[in-house]
């Protein structure tokens, strides 16, 4: 596979903001004159349209992509049911083969500088009967930023994926708090027991954020250490 510099967005559950976080990293590279490409592996719960299967996600990573990309690669493995992405691949009767989400990303990391890869569901959400994300994480040699929703019960779940990380051939450059409510003392407080506790840097605090907003996201976010960014080998 050819070298290339990125990252892979994962986060402690569904819901917690991955998208959010990986437009914000994306926008921010581009202020700094960057090309950059966002790619979803795979992705459920997606919408039939004209064109094929559609999820939002996907959709929104595409628009912000500094190049005009086929949907196809941007999210190769596309399923209706909004369910784990190995069940959702059983109903349709097929099998999420990572050998293409590989081809894919060999494609787009070639044509830009910088290449985000969002996850599907949690760190630990199996893809196929042999590999989780986990492993496309390993396989993709990218480094793992990780997005913590905070909510309750985030202290719990952010540990034990990053014990889950740590346990892997995976480099963790970063994670990312973001409050899915407005912050208050509780919420400022469990940020500050992550802190202590995850054996990497926080790249930024993201707002609650009634609207979206790119630059606000980017401006609430930094970048892994240069030394950090490349790809992971």
């Amino acid at each position: 596979m050819q070298a290339a510099r990125g990252w892979f967005v994962t986060g402690t559950d569904t819901g917690v903001g991955k998208t959010l976080v990986s437009l914000g990293l994306m926008r921010k590279l581009q202020q700094q004159g960057y090309l950059v490409a966002g790619m979803k592996p795979v992705a459920s719960g997606c919408a039939q349209t004209s064109d094929g299967l559609r999820n939002d996600d996907a959709l929104r990573l595409q628009r912000q992509s500094s190049l005009e990309l086929d949907y196809a690669r941007i999210n190769p493995w596309a399923f209706a049911p909004p369910i784990a992405p190995h069940l959702a691949a059983a109903q349709a009767g097929v099998r999420i083969d990572t050998d293409l989400i590989e081809v894919a990303f060999s494609d787009i990391a070639a044509r830009v500088d910088y290449t985000l890869v969002e996850g599907i569901g949690g760190w630990l959400v199996p893809l196929n009967e042999q590999e989780l994300l986990a492993d496309l994480a390993a396989r993709l040699q990218l480094p793992v930023i990780l997005v913590v929703g905070i909510r309750l019960g985030c202290l719990n779940h952010a540990l034990l994926t990053v014990d889950s990380i740590q346990r892997r051939a995976v480099h963790l450059a970063g994670w990312v708090a973001n409050h899915l409510h407005p912050a208050d003392a509780a919420a400022e407080a469990a940020v500050a027991a992550l802190g202590a506790r995850i054996p990497a840097p926080l790249l930024g605090a993201v707002p609650w954020l009634p609207a979206f907003d790119v630059n606000v996201l980017a401006n609430s976010l930094r970048l892994p250490d240069p030394g950090v960014a490349d790809r992971f080998t």
